[in-house]
């Protein structure tokens, strides 16, 4: 195997840095991860699940267990209006793993402390301020004044990605979806548990989450309609005891499970995750030696939940890219696998979005929506719907070269 790439920079240390830093190793390349921060971000982030797609992304380079050991088994999602109605239920295709659920903390310090053990090195309080590009190299320079160079550098920094800007002023910018996030565990909820069912509910002026485990412990998310866009650090100043008064507000008619969880969180056990954010069509995803992966190029909200999961198989993608082809080609096959796949995941996330977002979305939705899911169980084509959940990357087959880049989806 002739190794075209021997050295990476990547640039963030959330949940998709770790992971491409591993693939990357697994691939020949010996990757170190910089992160922002000062500290491993523990404590940081809500909850979110992993797809089966997700799980085989992790699988293939050695990291699933890390999902199996701090996630707890999903096997679908019960839909529910503000009153307590079921107004559908969504499981699993047959024949797949269940979802994982799992604490974005946790998740985050698992997948940390495996890549240490597969080799990768993680270097704290290391900001980006401008990156450097030669015929050889790539030189990352830093805030406090150091520099790291390597043959390629790879932007794994979020949403609100410096490393996208910085090889494309022109790049889109994170879009407010109308939503501010909160979550909290609950270590008893005084409800029957969920059967391994997430729970949501669209009330009346919130949208809340939940699972309510065998012990009776649980956890809850809720996206809370908020007009003015909050940064995180904004949405936090307010305080956990002013938020959780503005969210019983919020659900206090609901007929819901809703209200008896928030009335059993703790403030200090509060969540504030801040404003959803979605990110259109980024037209440029590597410039030179620089490429992005994860939510630095197609983020998707959390309706979707596919965030994690899609940016684990881009993580695979992009080492396996790199570990047959020389650089510029293996970004532009790389580029040809993803696209036309996340924009379509990202398509209908936005779709969901709009409707947390709109009350009278929310009540056409609560009419509608039984009949429409009974139409369509009739209607659709069995396995027609699998195709975000049954994705498998093949580590081992040989990538070809340039795979053409189609935008949008089917």
């Amino acid at each position: 195997m002739t190794v075209h790439t021997r050295t990476a920079l990547v640039i963030g240390g959330g949940v998709a840095g770790p992971v491409v830093a591993t693939a990357l190793r697994r691939a020949g390349v010996e990757a170190t991860v910089y992160e922002a921060y000062d500290s491993a971000a523990d404590g940081v982030g809500g909850g979110l699940s992993i797809a089966p797609n997700g799980q085989d992304a992790l699988d293939a380079i050695g990291l699933g267990g890390v999902v199996r050991e701090v996630g707890r088994p999903l096997a679908g999602t019960v839909l529910r209006s503000w009153k307590g109605a079921v107004l559908g239920e969504i499981s699993v295709p047959p024949g797949l793993p269940e979802l994982r659920f799992v604490w974005r903390a946790e998740l985050s310090r698992g997948l940390r402390d495996a890549a240490a053990g597969h080799g990768v090195r993680t270097v704290y309080g290391k900001r980006l301020e401008r990156i450097e590009q030669d015929g050889e190299r790539v030189t990352a320079h830093f805030a406090d004044g150091t520099s790291a160079s390597a043959d390629v550098l790879v932007g794994a920094d979020g949403i609100r990605s410096t490393v996208r800007r910085l090889i494309d002023p022109a790049a889109p910018r994170p879009e407010y979806a109308g939503l501010l996030g909160f979550a909290a565990a609950v270590a008893d909820t005084g409800m029957a548990p969920t059967g391994r069912r997430l729970n949501i509910s669209y009330g009346r002026r919130a949208s809340c989450g939940y699972l309510v485990y065998d012990d009776s412990s649980g956890g809850w998310f809720m996206n809370l309609p908020h007009r003015e866009p909050m940064t995180v650090a904004q949405a936090r100043a307010v305080g956990t005891d002013q938020w959780l008064r503005t969210l019983r507000e919020a659900v206090a008619d609901d007929r819901s499970a809703a209200p008896e969880l928030l009335r059993r969180t703790d403030p200090a056990d509060l969540l504030i995750t801040g404003p959803l954010e979605t990110l259109s069509t980024v037209p440029t995803w590597s410039r030179g030696r620089v490429v992005l992966v994860g939510d630095a190029v197609h983020a998707t909200s959390p309706s979707a939940g596919q965030g994690a999961s899609l940016a684990f198989e881009s993580s695979v993608q992009l080492a396996r890219c790199l570990r047959d082809l020389p650089y510029a080609e293996a970004f532009a096959a790389y580029e040809g696998l993803r696209r036309e796949r996340v924009e379509r995941i990202i398509a209908a996330a936005a779709r969901t979005n709009r409707n947390k977002a709109n009350a009278s979305a929310r009540i056409v939705r609560d009419v509608l929506l039984p009949i429409t899911m009974r139409i369509a169980m009739k209607m659709l084509r069995p396995g027609k719907m699998t195709w975000q959940f049954d994705h498998h990357i093949d580590w081992d087959a040989p990538v070809p070269g340039t795979v053409p880049v189609r935008a949008g989806g089917a």
